[in-house]
C-alpha cells in the first residue's frame, strides 16, 4: 500500500436528508474511489457531517479536518464536489488555499482542480451557482410556505398539538389536516376548564394533572408548567392554528454550551418569537369555544399581574457559568424556603444542580451532586478572579504568547506593489476593450479573474495591517501591565457587584462543580505560576470567617492551570 495519508469528507445540509441516509451515497462512493487508487483510509480519517448547513464553515467534522491537516497528518484529501466544502465560493477558496498551505492535495471526484485561469473560474462560477441555488431554494420555501399558509392549508403546520393527530396528504386524500384524539381532546378540555372557570394557576392545573395520573403525549405522568402554559395559549384549540409565531435570526452569542450540544448548532441562527398580530391563522377543528378561549387568556393576564414574583435578571454572581462536572447540567441558584430558614434570616442561597430536581425528569433525579452556598463559592471564585488580575506576570506571559504565535504574513509592501499592478493592468485591460483590441468574449474572463485577484489581495493587507495593529496593543498592553496592576489592586476589594459579575463573565469561561471540587476555567489560561522554580499548587485562605458556624470548609489549589475547590 502506498504511504500517503488520505482522509474523505461529506456532508449534507439538513436532518431530512440525514435521515434518509443521502450521506451514505457519498461516504460509499467516496471510500470505492479510494479504494480503486490502492490507498487505504484509516476510519479516524472519515470527517463526516451529518445535517449541517454548507453556509457556515463551523462544523465539527471540518474543524477537526482542518486541525489534522494543519498538524501534518494528512496529505490528500477526497470530497465528492465544493459544494459539499461549502455553498458560499470564498469559503471555497479559503478552505483549499488553507489546505495548500498545510500540503495538502484536494481532490473533488466530479472534477479536477486545476491551476489554469479557466479552472480557476469554473471553480467561481460553480461555487456562485451553488449560492445561488441555496438563497433561491430558501426564499421559494418561504414564499410558498406563507402562500399555502394565506389559503389555509394545514401542510404547513406539518405536526399536531395535544389533543390532534396530523394526517399528511398521502392519508389524506390528497390534503393535509388534523384529526381529532378523543382521549387528549378530553384532558384538553378539562385543563381549560380548571383555568376559565375554576380560576386555578398554572401550578395547580400541573398538580391535578399529576393526580389523576393523566399522560402527556410521551406517556409521562408529571406535566411540566411550559406544557401547560403553551397549551394555553395556543389558538389552535379554539380552531384557529397559528402560522409564523417565530422567525429566524442569526445566531445570538452564548455563555457556554447547553448540556448536549455543542457550542455552534447545526443551524447557525436563533429563534425569536413573533407578536401575535403577524401570526397567521389556518381552520382547524375546534376543542374548545372561543369564548371559553378568552376567558383563560384573562385569567393569565390576571395571575401575572397578581404573581408574587420579581423582576427577572440577574440575581446570583455565578449565574449562567456553574455547570456539573457530573451529569453537565448547569447550577441554578434556589433561595432558602421560609420554611428552612426557621425564623432565621439568611443572606445567601444554594447553587443547585438541574438534574437533581426530580420534578423535571418525570419524577426521577438524575443526579447527585452537591448544592453548594452562593456566599462560599462566589467568594473562591471572585478572589481567584482576584488573583489573575493583580499578578501581571500572569497576563505578561500570555500576551507575549499570543505575539509570539502571530502568523508570519507576507510582507505588506510587496502585496501593496501587487495590488498596483493589478489595478493598473485592470485599467489597461478596460482602455483595451474601448478601443477595440479584444472582444468581449475574452475581456469578461480576463476582467473577472483580475478584479477576484484585486479583492484576495485587499484582504490580505487588511488582514495584515490588523495584526499589526493588534501587535502594537498588545506591546503597549505589555508595557503597561505593571501600572494597570496597581490600579487594579486598589479597586477590586471595593468593586460592588455589578462591576464583580462583569469581570467574572469576562475572565472565567465556565465553572465546574464536581463532587469534590471547584474548577474555574479562565477565557486567558493562567498556565504561569507566580514563582516559576515552584510547580506545587498554591494554598489559598479559606472561606470560612472565625464568627461564622463551621458549615464548610473550602480549600482551593491551582491544579493544571484550573483553579480547584473542595467543599466538606
Amino acid at each position: 500500500m502506498n504511504d500517503l495519508q488520505v482522509a474523505i469528507y461529506a456532508r449534507v445540509s439538513c436532518e431530512q436528508q440525514s435521515e434518509a441516509r443521502t450521506i451514505e451515497s457519498q461516504v460509499s462512493e467516496l471510500r470505492a474511489y479510494v479504494h480503486t487508487q490502492g490507498l487505504s483510509l484509516p476510519k479516524e480519517h472519515e470527517f463526516i457531517d451529518n445535517g449541517y448547513s454548507g453556509a457556515t464553515l463551523i462544523r465539527p467534522a471540518l474543524e477537526r479536518l482542518r486541525d489534522v491537516a494543519a498538524a501534518g497528518g494528512i496529505d490528500r484529501l477526497y470530497v465528492l464536489c465544493p459544494d459539499r466544502f461549502a455553498r458560499n465560493y470564498a469559503h471555497q477558496v479559503l478552505l483549499l488555499e488553507e489546505f495548500l498551505r498545510a500540503g495538502v492535495e484536494v481532490n473533488f471526484l466530479n472534477r479536477e482542480v486545476g491551476q489554469t485561469p479557466e479552472d480557476h473560474l469554473l471553480l467561481q462560477v460553480q461555487g456562485m451557482i451553488s449560492e445561488y441555488e441555496r438563497a433561491k431554494i430558501m426564499e421559494r420555501s418561504r414564499r410558498g410556505k406563507r402562500h399555502a399558509a394565506q389559503v389555509g392549508m394545514v401542510s404547513v403546520l406539518s405536526a399536531a398539538p395535544y389533543g390532534y393527530r396530523y394526517i399528511g396528504k398521502h392519508e389524506g386524500a390528497g390534503e393535509a389536516r388534523f384529526d381529532i384524539l378523543l382521549e387528549e381532546a378530553r384532558v384538553v378540555r378539562q385543563i381549560f376548564s380548571w383555568v376559565g372557570h375554576d380560576r386555578c394557576s398554572i401550578g395547580e392545573v400541573c398538580r391535578r394533572l399529576t393526580v389523576a395520573k393523566e399522560q402527556t403525549r410521551t406517556g409521562k405522568t408529571v406535566w411540566d408548567r411550559k406544557t401547560v402554559c403553551d397549551m394555553l395559549k395556543n389558538p389552535a384549540y379554539k380552531g384557529m392554528a397559528a402560522f409564523g409565531k417565530t422567525s429566524v435570526e442569526p445566531l445570538r452569542p452564548r455563555l457556554r454550551a447547553q448540556r448536549g450540544r455543542l457550542m455552534q448548532p447545526k443551524r447557525a441562527v436563533s429563534t425569536q418569537e413573533v407578536s401575535p398580530e403577524q401570526w397567521m391563522s389556518i381552520p382547524v377543528p375546534a376543542l374548545i369555544s372561543e369564548d371559553l378561549f378568552e376567558s383563560v387568556q384573562e385569567q393569565l393576564q390576571e395571575n401575572r399581574q397578581r404573581a408574587r414574583i420579581g423582576k427577572r435578571g440577574a440575581r446570583y454572581l455565578l449565574q449562567g457559568l456553574l455547570v456539573c462536572g457530573c451529569c453537565g447540567y448547569a447550577y441554578y441558584g434556589k433561595a432558602i424556603s421560609p420554611a428552612a430558614r426557621k425564623g432565621h434570616e439568611r443572606a445567601y442561597a444554594y447553587y443547585r444542580c438541574i438534574g437533581s430536581d426530580a420534578y423535571r425528569f418525570g419524577g426521577e433525579r438524575l443526579c447527585w451532586n452537591k448544592q453548594l452556598r452562593t456566599d462560599l463559592v462566589d467568594e473562591a471564585v471572585w478572589l481567584e478572579v482576584c488573583r489573575l488580575l493583580v499578578d501581571p506576570t500572569r497576563l505578561a506571559h500570555e500576551y507575549r504568547q499570543q505575539v509570539q504565535t502571530a502568523q508570519v504574513a507576507p510582507e505588506l509592501k510587496g502585496l501593496q506593489t501587487n495590488l498596483g499592478r493589478l489595478r493598473q493592468g485592470i485599467a489597461r485591460l478596460i482602455d483595451s476593450y474601448a478601443e477595440g483590441v479584444i472582444d468581449k468574449t475574452e475581456f469578461d474572463p480576463r476582467i473577472t479573474r483580475m478584479r477576484e485577484r484585486v479583492r484576495q489581495l485587499e484582504e490580505q493587507v487588511q488582514q495584515i495591517q490588523d495584526q499589526e495593529s493588534l501587535e502594537q496593543e498588545l506591546q503597549v498592553i505589555i508595557g503597561r501591565l505593571e501600572t494597570f496592576s496597581t490600579k487594579v489592586n486598589q479597586g477590586l476589594h471595593n468593586a460592588d457587584w455589578l462591576t464583580r459579575r462583569e469581570m467574572i463573565r469576562t475572565l472565567v469561561k465556565r465553572v465546574e462543580i464536581d463532587q469534590e471540587k471547584v474548577n474555574v476555567v479562565f477565557r486567558i489560561s493562567p498556565n504561569t505560576p507566580s514563582n516559576p522554580s515552584d510547580s506545587r499548587p498554591q494554598n489559598l485562605q479559606h472561606c470560612r470567617r472565625r464568627d461564622q458556624p463551621t458549615i464548610g470548609k473550602h480549600c482551593a489549589a491551582w491544579d493544571g492551570g484550573s483553579y480547584w475547590g473542595k467543599i466538606q
